[in-house]
């Protein structure tokens, strides 16, 4: 039988490190409009504080602002001219459903897909909820 020590150190082994931060903020979009075109200027450093891909978030934009998204080096291009209003409410539509965990509301979350299904799985609760599929 396995001493105690030698359980607790397999375990951490297993268990992913969360960064615990006491207070999350929703990053805002820096919007410039040119012609009929809106540019999301900071969409890289949103989806690395948000720790998800571009294409997904892009994804979720797309449908939920009906405009064509490009993501372009680090910038999101939406064909249709909308204000920053618009997107940074559609940005915490996409935090509240696919980032933070509805069990114990921290971010540190990861998406999971199993089969046909995409689960968010909580590093911090170890809670898993099903979302729908962007």
């Amino acid at each position: 039988m396995a001493s105690y020590k030698e359980l607790l150190d397999r375990l951490y082994e297993k268990v992913k490190v969360t960064e615990s931060s006491e207070r999350f903020e929703i990053p805002k979009a820096n919007v410039r409009i040119e012609g009929n075109k809106t540019i999301v200027v900071n969409f890289s450093q949103i989806c690395s504080r948000l720790k998800r891909k571009p294409n997904h978030l892009a994804k979720f934009l797309s449908k939920e602002l009906a405009s064509q998204a490009i993501v372009e080096q680090n910038r999101l291009i939406l064909n249709r001219k909308l204000n920053a209003k618009m997107v940074n409410e559609k940005i915490e539509l996409y935090v509240k459903e696919f980032v933070i965990c509805p069990e114990c509301k921290k971010p540190d979350t990861e998406l999971i897909k199993e089969k046909r299904f995409v689960f968010l799985h909580c590093l911090a609760c170890g809670a898993k909820h099903s979302v729908r599929s962007v």
